[in-house]
């Protein structure tokens, strides 16, 4: 019960802030905004084709992954690179606390990860004695703030260019400063001098291409880059869902996810990523290395009636168009994924029972799913985990109350003559109370059990007069006797 209470205290905080009411409406309404102007059929006339497409590359990818993750990894080692395999985030640390000891390292810096977020790879380094720093802008602020991102694509959604100004006075020693250009100014003069001191570079993944051994990476600072090719060995960290086949696969993807995640065509940076440096070249890596992370994909891959959940290419889409997302915000989510792909990835990773929540934070408006890139069906699968824990509760003894109720209900519902009767038991207590007003209060005996928390959010509407049963039979009279005249 403490845990609800708590629960339900953040997301009435997060409701009454209007500043960060509207930091966030206005972000995902940017982002909106941006994605409907590079998806219309003005524009992309084959957008719905490229959608089914991405989806049928990523269906056949992940039905084939075994196969295809063995063909990467003999395709990286080709070009001199190393593939390591790491069960979860406590594998991925000691991997890098080795490579650390072995290479003398200390500094490492860090593109955007959203799947080095989901481990906490920067905190389990810290306690290794390694200094990790994101380059990122949004990561960085992020990181100074001592939070976790707000949003998958837009880090610091939640802070205002004054929060920052505050932040980066009370963090980097400097004076106030508030015109976001400059802000970027402060922190690229900080960033720049972690680029040139960095023993290692540590980067996510967006597409593993298995034909190459390429790792692509799309970024807008160009941070992503000098996090690649200036430091002397690079660690690229990607979920094994990223592979795709082909580099011919490769387009359609690039144009859904620019267009879904910003608004842009394609980003500023696409960088195919495809061993360490080589004879002859001027900048890269000295070694290279492909951390490959199940982390509970493997699974939830078994599970085919979920299995598109890992079709995702992180774009935010669904988090920008999802009611709920938009009132109660990123971190009154559980995990990093936050939204509606959150609320579904976030219980079949970490266990039904960690938040049992999560899927019920959801209109199933469906919003999430047509802006999807590559069609997850995620109402499809909300409403599937809305079931699992249903039944998970049901068999270890809990939601008796709610089970009798549907019960009594449905048996109600099949006797048409009692249903009546109750019908008008209820209008007889409630009307007196409603006085043709939209009912806010009812009678102790109705407030109780599971009915408190759903009549502590909604009004009951006015009762009518008459029963639509009533009226029917009136209307049927009515019939008859004109059919008599």
């Amino acid at each position: 019960m403490a845990m609800a209470e708590d629960l339900e205290s953040r997301f009435r905080k997060t409701l009454a802030d209007s500043g960060l009411q509207a930091a966030v409406y206005a972000g995902t309404g940017l982002l909106m905004q941006k994605r409907q102007a590079v998806v219309n059929p003005d524009v992309l006339p084959d957008y719905e084709e490229l959608r089914d497409h991405a989806r049928a590359i990523k269906e056949h990818a992940l039905a084939n992954l075994d196969y295809y993750l063995e063909q990467f990894e003999e395709n990286v080692r080709a070009h001199g690179g190393k593939v390591v395999w790491c069960r979860d985030g406590d594998d991925v640390a000691l991997f890098f606390a080795d490579l650390a000891r072995e290479k003398n390292a200390r500094l490492l810096v860090k593109s955007k990860s959203m799947t080095t977020e989901e481990i906490n790879l920067n905190e389990r380094l810290e306690h290794h004695g390694l200094e990790v720093v994101e380059t990122d802008l949004g990561e960085f602020i992020v990181q100074l703030a001592k939070a976790r991102p707000y949003h998958i694509v837009v880090p610091a959604m939640n802070m205002t260019r004054y929060d920052i100004s505050e932040l980066f006075q009370r963090t980097l020693g400097v004076g106030p400063e508030t015109v976001p250009e400059n802000q970027t100014q402060i922190a690229r003069a900080v960033l720049r001098e972690k680029f040139l001191a960095a023993d290692i570079g540590v980067s996510g993944a967006n597409f593993l291409v298995a034909d190459s051994g390429a790792v692509v990476m799309v970024t807008n600072e160009g941070n992503g880059r000098m996090s690649t090719t200036l430091p002397k060995v690079h660690v690229a960290i990607a979920g094994i869902e990223k592979i795709i086949p082909r580099a011919q696969d490769l387009p359609a993807f690039l144009k859904l996810l620019g267009r879904s995640a910003t608004g842009q065509a394609l980003t500023v940076y696409t960088s195919f990523l495809s061993g360490p440096r080589r004879p002859g070249e001027v900048d890269g890596p000295e070694e290279f290395y492909v951390v490959l992370l199940d982390n509970g994909r493997t699974r939830l891959l078994a599970d085919e009636s979920k299995r598109e959940s890992l079709y995702c290419l992180r774009c935010g889409a669904c988090l920008n168009h999802c009611p709920v997302y938009r009132k109660i915000g990123g971190h009154n989510y559980p995990w990093v994924y936050s939204g509606p792909i959150g609320s579904v990835i976030g219980p079949l990773y970490r266990g039904l029972e960690r938040d049992p929540w999560l899927p019920f934070a959801s209109s199933l408006c469906g919003a999430c799913a047509e802006v999807c890139p590559v069609k997850i069906h995620l109402p499809k699968l909300l409403l599937e985990l809305r079931r699992d824990i249903t039944d998970l509760k049901s068999r270890r003894g809990k939601g008796w109350q709610e089970r009798i109720g549907f019960r009594a209900w449905a048996w109600v519902m099949g006797h048409p003559r009692i249903y009546e009767m109750l019908g008008k038991m209820g209008s007889f207590v409630l009307r007196p109370l409603a006085s043709g007003r939209w009912l806010r209060r009812v009678p102790f005996v109705l407030n109780v059990g599971p009915l408190r928390a759903w009549l502590s959010e909604r009004d009951l509407p006015p009762l009518p007069k008459q029963s639509f049963r009533e009226l029917w039979r009136r209307r049927a009279q009515g019939r008859e006797n004109h059919a008599t005249r």
